[in-house]
């Protein structure tokens, strides 16, 4: 069975992502391992586990699904073994959130499957299997589990955030920041403000929710994109540029020349929030689910 034509997103998320498998997973990493682990799996077969961090961003995602529109798919893509997929179809069923597809790898590297899926996102805990699947191009990032939510305000509308360089836009910019300094990257950004910036590994993530934006008023639910981003004037006009050139809107800009973006991001209170640097990651995921971006010279 193929994918019907009118499918305009489509996520791949890992179990650990999706539902709360954490305990599980400590009985994996420091007592049992792999055996230990199926065998606590499926004692728990018809206990649904809790939600995971990614969960409200998924529950609404899917929520743009009609029965005369199929918009968004979700994937499971996890290391689990098949007898502990049984547990996330069955915790996803009673959880009200329609899946038909999985891939379970048994402890394999799941990402070679992404572009077998035609996947926009994918979302794990395993920052190994988040930086193969950028090497890959797909656009991916590790959550972390114990991040805050901020999904509840706004039932009817997905909010997510990005952070602009190495995430919606390539590393060019950052690294003369990185060699040069700060004065050296503004001179550099007014220099270059009309040439669009080369993309980074989330504008097909971006460019796939202006699509999904498209079905306008047949959309149930509505979506909204902010650029969450250390750049400030002058080095901000080159940014807006790089989205008009694109011919992508965002909803909201935030310019904060080096501010913490945590409380920005509690004010936003995006579903899920996507940075490539550590230390703005550890700020944010105070407040909102994030997602580390472990691409460009930041995480070199």
């Amino acid at each position: 069975m193929s994918l019907p034509p009118d499918v305009k997103l489509i996520v791949a998320i890992s179990s650990r992502a999706l539902f709360d498998f954490e305990e599980e997973n400590r009985v994996f990493e420091n007592e049992k391992g792999d055996q230990g682990y199926r065998a606590l799996q499926l004692s728990r077969l018809e206990e649904p586990a809790k939600s995971g961090v990614a969960f409200p961003l998924v529950k609404k995602l899917l929520a743009c699904n009609t029965p005369g529109a199929q918009r968004v798919e979700v994937v499971i893509l996890s290391r689990n073994d098949p007898v502990s997929g049984l547990r996330v179809f069955k915790s996803a069923q009673r959880s009200g959130l329609k899946l038909e597809r999985g891939v379970f790898t048994r402890g394999r590297t799941p990402w070679r499957y992404l572009n077998a899926l035609k996947a926009n996102l994918f979302l794990s805990a395993n920052e190994a299997d988040v930086r193969s699947a950028l090497e890959a191009g797909v656009p991916a990032a590790r959550v972390f589990p114990e991040s805050a939510t901020a999904a509840e305000r706004y039932p009817e509308e997905i909010r997510i955030a990005f952070d602009g360089d190495a995430v919606l836009f390539s590393d060019e910019a950052e690294k003369v920041f990185k060699r040069d300094g700060l004065d050296a990257f503004q001179e550099h950004e007014s220099a270059h403000a009309r040439r669009p910036l080369p993309p980074g590994p989330f504008k097909p993530l971006l460019l796939a929710l202006h699509n999904l934006q498209s079905a306008g008023a047949n959309l149930p639910m509505r979506i909204r994109t902010a650029l969450v981003t250390a750049r400030s004037a002058p080095a901000h006009e080159r940014a807006i540029r790089t989205l008009m050139d694109w011919n992508i809107e965002i909803d909201e800009a935030m310019f904060l020349g080096g501010i913490d973006k945590g409380l920005f991001l509690k004010a936003f209170e995006p579903d899920f929030y996507f940075e490539d640097q550590r230390r703005h990651v550890d700020s944010a995921r105070a407040h909102v689910a994030t997602g580390h971006v472990p691409y460009g010279v930041a995480n070199e």
